[in-house]
């Protein structure tokens, strides 16, 4: 089943009566549970649509569905609800309060959610288990690396158990040992924990963890193809 389908989508930004698009008629299904990597040349596109799929930006003409729903048929509300339990944002810059410890800052999503307060601990544990941050629980995140703090940004997207992961240049800012960590968590999730990934970068490394890279140029698709995997998530992580 698709999660995820875009049809003929366009973006056009408007600034002082000049138009720039950034969009020009984009069509694509992501099924439930696939590892896509979108790759391109800064200006290409491929950041504009991720913020199209994660509600972020709105789209100016085409079709997107999210669970076989149309976004425009979505309320205002209803945005909020689907970004908020359904989806999960790692960023370049990973957007994590400083002063702040690696607990709070994981449980922070959980303040806008149905969940009660008396689980908050207890899934944000789990999440930092989970990408080996468990020793640094206490640590206020301007106290970590680039690396550990990327890890922290993960634990706090997967903290709602979300359907599906959004990830912008998740390892731009990480050094290659780095980001071979972070990239080894992301596919582990795709494939031990079946969640849906949609990568965005520009390193072909990167996008080789997944196992369909799409192809962006100008706005458009330039190709879709399904790879093989040329990578294996690591069990051990560096301390």
């Amino acid at each position: 089943m698709a999660i995820i389908e875009v049809t003929n989508l366009k973006k056009t930004y408007v600034n002082d009566g000049v138009e720039t698009p950034a969009l020009r008629g984009v069509s694509f299904s992501v099924r439930a549970g696939e590892f896509i990597a979108i790759m391109g040349p800064s200006g290409s596109g491929k950041s504009t649509l991720l913020h199209i799929l994660g509600f972020l930006d709105p789209h100016t003409g085409g079709e997107y569905k999210f669970d076989g729903k149309s976004v425009t048929d979505y309320s205002k509300q209803e945005i909020a609800k689907v970004r908020n339990k359904k989806m999960g944002f790692i960023f370049q810059a990973f957007n994590l309060l400083a002063r702040t410890t690696v607990l709070e800052n994981v449980k922070l999503p959980l303040l806008y959610s149905d969940v009660p307060e008396s689980k908050w601990n207890e899934l944000a544990l789990q999440a930092i288990e989970s990408v080996g941050l468990s020793h640094r629980i206490n640590h206020e995140s301007s106290q970590l690396s680039g690396g550990e703090k990327q890890r922290v940004a993960i634990a706090r997207a997967l903290v709602n158990n979300p359907q599906i992961i959004f990830a912008d240049e998740p390892t731009g800012n990480l050094d290659s040992k780095s980001g071979q960590i972070v990239m080894d968590i992301i596919q582990r999730l795709s494939e031990e924990q079946g969640r849906t990934v949609i990568l965005i970068t520009h390193e072909t490394y990167t996008a080789e963890h997944a196992e369909r890279i799409i192809t962006m140029h100008d706005g458009k698709i330039e190709s879709d193809k399904t790879v093989e995997r040329r990578h294996h998530a690591r069990e051990q992580f560096i301390k």
